[in-house]
């Protein structure tokens, strides 16, 4: 059953889906780590090959969420599935059901296009998050560690 307070975004979209990645970044500490721009966003979302999808959450008539995705790949199950890159519900809009919609929506998504993965990451001590993802029957996957590179050292090792 499909959430009618969810859809994909539209371009129109675009500069309160940027406020709600900064608000994200702030809720997790990191205000001054985020740099995105809604021309980068719009770009990314909107541009001649997007490889990023969104879909945002409506409550009392404004964008109150999104989810921002893109498709990842398993060789092992042969299929492409989901990443979520970015799910937030603004403070105020919490506890209506706006972030189980959204995750609904991208599991509609797999279904409807035979993908077998939707995955994502949380910090550890983000406990709301964790306690609802549990709730939702999502599995951690402890038996694996992120490792990133950016800046000087992806510089680095690409130069």
């Amino acid at each position: 059953m499909t959430d009618d307070r969810v859809r994909r975004a539209r371009p129109e979209d675009v500069p309160a889906i940027v406020e709600l990645v900064h608000a994200l970044a702030d809720y997790e500490r990191a205000p001054d780590e985020c740099h995105l721009t809604a021309d980068q966003l719009h770009t990314a979302l909107f541009g001649p090959a997007p490889a990023v999808f969104a879909h945002i959450a409506l409550h009392d008539d404004e964008i109150a969420g999104c989810a921002i995705w893109f498709l990842s790949y398993s060789t092992w199950r042969g299929v492409h599935g989901i990443y979520l890159e970015d799910l937030f519900v603004r403070p105020t809009a919490r506890g209506t059901g706006l972030g189980k919609a959204l995750l609904t929506a991208l599991a509609q998504e797999c279904v409807r296009n035979n993908y077998e993965r939707l995955e994502w990451s949380v910090l550890n001590w983000n406990t709301p998050a964790i306690d609802f993802y549990e709730s939702l029957n999502a599995n951690p996957q402890s038996e694996w560690t992120v490792y990133r590179l950016t800046d000087e050292p992806l510089t680095a090792l690409g130069s």
